[in-house]
């Protein structure tokens, strides 16, 4: 199952992520790297595949060819992530 990298909470897509899609839960957009299978912080431009262009923000709705819903959100798991959005909290 697929879950919203903003809320964590599951996800029910079928066919193709538009653009304009948001998470019914939290209305974030989903057609975004961090929720993208190739997303990847430690790869190159943070994604694994080499073919795609350059995105500046990770979590704003883009037009990237190569996106595919991820089957996990990419914020599980991620500690520095929590610990920055900790400190956005507690400083912000």
């Amino acid at each position: 199952m697929t879950a919203c990298f903003s809320c964590g909470k599951g996800l029910t897509i079928e066919g193709k992520v538009t653009r304009k899609e948001l998470c019914p839960h939290c209305k974030a957009p989903l057609r975004v790297c961090r929720n993208c299978r190739f997303y990847d912080r430690s790869a190159h431009n943070s994604c694994r595949e080499p073919a795609a262009e350059w995105v500046r923000d990770k979590e704003k709705e883009n037009f990237c060819d190569f996106f595919q819903l991820a089957d996990k959100p990419s914020a599980g798991g991620d500690e520095a992530e929590k610990a920055r959005e900790a400190l956005k909290k507690l400083f912000g």
